[in-house]
């Protein structure tokens, strides 16, 4: 695995051959998925060099992999205490998600000062027990599931370990607007925003890997079929959400097709205004999910699949206060509740 290719570091003298073969051993066995074995090799291993930060660090990514948080805290805390370097340490970052899963906000704040990010009400003392807030760190991708049938969906990182996603995730990844996911510290892909169209600044986003659930949302998601004659309409729909609270999307347009190899790569995003790129990796074909039609031309169609997250006491008004606004333009069917 790519996280623990780390070259060991310098230390008072080289690890024995015993402990490189039992964690080469044991890292073959976590790419084949065989947590226990490895967790056997890799407990040997610390045990015949407790000193070499690299035994604990190991121990804790192994622990983050099962979501044994108490086991990944413990050994994570073993791991920092042997650290040599004043900051960048990914055993800071490591034990950072632990603390964060098991809100342990105290440890977490001090793992993320340790790396070398600036955490809010530092030095005060009532904000040492509270999550870490307004660390800025802006937008980023998240990959639902990634295990299983994945999903990239777009969020807001709340602070290092933690992201609100504020697209609607489609209902096979079990996710919802809205929700908070506990993510990995690596980033597996990027994502790339165009603004202002070919030759406008692009930005740079990391695509990170969900790790679980932290924190569940009660607004449940809706699939609806609308007939929108211009994109206007559809602009429409979702602004009148977003006015309310909550928030509609576009799956017709939103939603791309990619392989594996793909995702995890550097891609353009479909989001911003004007139509998409034309996308050499977009495996997206006509009458399928997707923005580009035949040909990877931009086309129109007024009918659109379209995900709303709203509870359902206002769901149908939503839709018919929006219908109401240009009846001539603007119908909705097939309104279901799918996650």
């Amino acid at each position: 695995m790519r996280i623990f290719g780390r070259a060991v570091r310098p230390a008072r003298q080289r690890p024995c051959t015993d402990w490189r073969l039992a964690t080469r051993r044991a890292f073959s066995l976590i790419d084949a998925g065989r947590y226990e074995d490895a967790g056997a090799l890799l407990t040997r291993a610390a045990d015949l060099e407790p000193w070499l930060s690299d035994s604990w660090f190991n121990l804790a990514l192994l622990h983050k992999f099962r979501h044994d948080w108490e086991q990944a805290r413990a050994a994570g805390l073993r791991a920092v205490a042997l650290v040599e370097r004043e900051s960048g340490a990914p055993e800071w970052w490591n034990l950072g998600i632990a603390a964060t899963a098991l809100h342990d906000w105290p440890l977490a704040r001090r793992a993320w000062q340790a790396y070398g990010l600036l955490v809010p009400g530092a030095g005060d003392p009532a904000a040492a027990v509270t999550e870490p807030a307004g660390m800025e760190l802006g937008g980023a991708a998240v990959r639902l599931s990634p295990s299983g049938e994945s999903e990239v969906v777009w969020g807001t990182r709340l602070d290092p370990a933690r992201i609100e996603i504020t697209n609607i995730p489609l209902p096979s990844s079990g996710r919802r607007w809205g929700e908070v996911v506990l993510h990995d510290g690596v980033p597996n892909g990027e994502r790339t925003v165009t603004e202002g169209g070919a030759g406008g600044r692009t930005t740079v986003y990391p695509v990170f890997d969900e790790l679980e659930l932290w924190a569940p949302s009660a607004v449940p998601t809706w699939v609806v079929l609308l007939e929108a004659a211009r994109p206007s309409d559809r602009d429409a729909l979702e602004k009148l959400a977003a006015d309310a609270g909550y928030a509609a999307e576009d799956w017709t347009s939103s939603v791309r097709l990619l392989c594996r190899a793909c995702s995890e790569s550097r891609m353009p995003s479909v989001q911003g205004e004007g139509p998409p790129p034309h996308d050499p990796h977009d495996h997206s074909a006509p009458g399928r999910p997707g923005p580009l039609g035949p040909g990877g031309t931009a086309l129109w169609s007024p009918e659109r699949e379209c995900g709303l997250a709203a509870p359902a006491s206002l769901v149908q008004g939503l839709l018919d206060g929006w219908v109401a606004d240009s009846p001539e333009t603007r119908y909705w069917r097939d309104l279901e509740e799918v996650c």
